[in-house]
């Protein structure tokens, strides 16, 4: 049944936008460079196991999470054909879990090198016991093979991000390290950029790529060579080809937002790549009312009617990931026309002038992001309203709201 009669609230996912996306960058890529597809935060809201699934299906050569849960629920849904890889932090509790089910690992830390090497032992120290006995027990077999089996890692390496990562100087340390230890396995050496988005001038972007340039140097003079590096984030997969070495990871760009005015400037004059949305969120009108001039509207008054009104009631709130700072300034579509959010955004529900939609009437759809006729509220627009950015819109969507690909 149409989700128009079962849900309060979903989320659409345009399948063949997000599918022309990728092709797009698998167009300016080499055939020999790797397409990481990033579906860390729930695939920036628009539903991790939904989103993962197409791209497994539609060129992706590898999957980015931020957590080993994220992961699992990868391979719970059965999307584990493609090498998963854990961008973010593992807690040494749950390194295990993390090998026995053979995701790749970013590493930057010696605790969690050393914490690897103690798995097959079964000296690993974990706060719950009884918890990982049981998962012990479930997985005796795969603990058996754990002496011989390959734990792949990729080496963060820190080149002026400031977050997570090896510096520099230390770099030869880590990697002799790990090299100690064969059953550790160095597949990939990663850096992130900090500046390539938010700026037409890249000159600290590429200090950065020079950074990690003189480190592969001086890793491949001490006779390390390592198969996959990857540096590239939407925006530099687009405008430098020079960063995308054996791999790129891409995130916002591959749901067909960018990720950044600066970055689309700049795409635009190479004429590269047409970027199409893939999210729309939508509601439905839970109740229709007439009220007078001069009506207070919502929490703390904030509002008065500036004239005679039909307003409608949309059963979505701050709870729901609908910015409580799009108070009297969002717009929704309702009729293929622009709808005036009033007064506060509540938790649970928002207010919208419809006086100006002919024949509307209970449960019509309502488009909160996305396109509805001729009309469009993007993320873009939204983030500007609020003072933020288009990924902090739609990954704040509540993930228990329904994605449903069309």
């Amino acid at each position: 049944m149409n989700n128009k009669f079962l849900d309060k609230t979903w989320i659409e996912i345009n399948k063949s936008s997000l599918i022309k996306n990728i092709a797009q960058f698998k167009k300016i890529i080499s055939p020999k460079v790797k397409f990481c597809a990033v579906v860390k935060s729930n695939a920036y809201g628009h539903g991790l196991s939904e989103v993962a699934k197409i791209c497994q299906e539609n060129g992706a050569d590898w999957l980015g999470v931020d957590s080993i849960d994220e992961a699992l629920i990868l391979k719970k849904a059965g999307v584990a054909k493609l090498p998963i890889l854990i961008l973010g932090y593992v807690p040494l509790a749950r390194l295990f879990e993390a090998v026995t089910n053979q995701f790749r690992l970013t590493v930057y830390n010696k605790e969690t090198i050393l914490a690897l090497v103690e798995i097959p032992n079964s000296k690993f120290q974990i706060p719950n016991k009884s918890q990982i006995q049981n998962f012990k027990i479930q997985n005796k077999s795969k603990i058996k093979n754990l002496k011989s089996e390959i734990i792949n890692v990729h080496i963060k390496v820190e080149t002026g991000t400031s977050r997570q990562g090896v510096l520099e100087k230390d770099i030869l340390d880590f990697v002799r390290l790990i090299k100690k230890y064969p059953q550790i396995n160095i597949e990939g050496l990663s850096t992130h950029f900090a500046n390539i988005e938010d700026t037409t001038d890249h000159s600290y972007a590429m200090m950065q790529l020079e950074r990690f340039k003189r480190i592969v140097a001086l890793l491949e003079k001490n006779g390390i060579s390592i198969p996959i590096k990857h540096t590239a984030c939407s925006a530099a997969t687009i405008l430098f080809p020079q960063t995308h070495f054996d791999m790129v990871r891409v995130g916002i760009s591959m749901y067909g937002l960018w990720s950044s005015r600066e970055t689309r400037v700049s795409a635009n004059s190479l004429r590269r790549i047409n970027l199409q949305p893939a999210l729309i969120w939508k509601t439905k009108i839970a109740q229709i009312k007439e009220l007078e001039t001069g009506t207070p509207i919502s929490y703390g008054l904030t509002e008065k009617l500036s004239r005679d009104s039909k307003l409608a009631i949309l059963p979505v709130g701050y709870w729901d990931g609908y910015d409580r700072g799009l108070s009297s300034i969002g717009n929704v579509l309702v009729g293929g026309k622009r709808c005036k959010v009033l007064g506060r955004v509540c938790m649970n529900m928002i207010i919208v002038d419809v006086t100006d939609v002919s024949d509307v009437k209970i449960e019509d759809e309502a488009v909160l992001l996305g396109k509805q006729g001729n009309e469009e509220i993007s993320a873009d627009e939204i983030a500007q309203k609020i003072g933020t950015i288009n990924y902090e819109v739609v990954t704040r969507i509540n993930p228990l709201i329904k994605r449903v690909s069309i």
